[in-house]
């Protein structure tokens, strides 16, 4: 277990610092009126987490699980495509949807709800593997969201003594943790959709295998990565309204406000952190609590997430800084 996590961090620290030798030949993220960087920044550091991420599992090999690793890495090798040349936007939710019904199909045949709840499930698993490319928008943000997250799934799959699971998610979590050394505030690299694709597609699948495994209930992984998953659902729920395009770049997430009601980067981060931290401690406390416990936490976290988002529209408001238009 500890050579997989120590080969996945060494792989993907290695591979990054490799590629910022040659960054003249990575593709670059040129600042523009929607982004939040200043320089160029070279932006597929996904290449190196997913090789920690690979060589992590190959040296452990949880088989039952290795379907899911194919189906994410043949999505960052897709990605990395997309980094460099770009694809139409319907190829690529045409190859998310794809993956996610093969993970349906394939791990999950006795998903239950039949035809409905499997159609749910693969909605799901789209929804939250753009979720995480959405969010891949602040130094150290994305890369923090992947080490908290994997790593209290690890964490609570020890506590069941699924072993493999942990080795599985552990891998993941110190993969990230390794390219978090040059993407924390100033960063050096971004991960791109080479690595946010795949890392929100291996979050979803990952806690529905689980759940389906009876090793955490359902609440667990939306709970532990609901960070990402409220901001940006609140965010694209609002540009859907106002008949925006979902897929078109902005900064309108509440993260990027705050950013840019002065912030910054740093200090989001490790606000970000803290967050991801209490909801991960929270998420734990219901792995073997009631239903009543479960929904009382959660409406609980609901109540201050609506509590923060008054607070940040309202700070908003207030500098008559507005909503960008396409």
């Amino acid at each position: 277990m500890l050579i997989s996590f120590s080969a996945s961090i060494l792989v993907s620290v290695l591979v990054i610092a490799s590629m910022l030798r040659m960054v003249r030949c990575l593709p670059l993220d040129h600042p523009n009126h929607r982004s939040l960087h200043h320089r160029p920044t070279p932006r597929t550091g996904g290449v190196g987490i997913m090789l920690g991420v690979a060589c992590g599992w190959a040296l452990s090999w949880p088989a039952a699980l290795m379907s899911t690793l194919g189906l994410a890495l043949m999505l960052s090798a897709l990605s990395l495509l997309d980094d460099a040349r770009g694809l139409p936007v319907w190829l690529r939710f045409s190859l998310q949807i794809v993956a996610a019904s093969l993970l349906i199909t394939g791990s999950q045949p006795n998903l239950p709800g039949g035809i409905e709840g499997a159609v749910f499930a693969v909605l799901a698993l789209v929804w939250m593997t753009n979720l995480f490319n959405f969010m891949d928008g602040a130094d150290g943000l994305a890369g923090g969201m992947a080490l908290f997250g994997f790593s209290f799934y690890a964490l609570a799959a020890w506590q069941a003594g699924a072993y493999a699971f942990v080795t599985a998610t552990g891998s993941v979590a110190a993969a990230a943790g390794g390219f978090l050394l040059f993407n924390f505030d100033p960063a050096r690299i971004f991960m791109g959709d080479t690595g946010s694709i795949p890392l929100g597609f291996l979050a979803a699948g990952l806690g529905l295998i689980g759940w389906e495994n009876s090793l955490w209930p359902l609440a667990f992984p939306v709970l532990v990565f609901s960070p990402f998953i409220v901001d940006a659902s609140i965010t694209l729920i609002k540009r859907l309204l106002r008949g925006q395009k979902l897929w078109q770049a902005h900064r309108e997430h509440y993260f990027q406000r705050l950013i840019l009601l002065g912030f910054g980067h740093r200090v989001i981060a490790l606000a970000e952190y803290a967050l991801m931290l209490a909801c991960g401690l929270s998420a734990m406390l219901l792995l073997k609590s009631s239903s009543g416990l479960q929904l009382a936490v959660t409406v609980a976290w609901l109540f201050f997430y609506a509590l923060i988002a008054i607070k940040i529209d309202r700070a908003w408001s207030k500098l008559g800084l507005g909503v960008a238009s396409d």
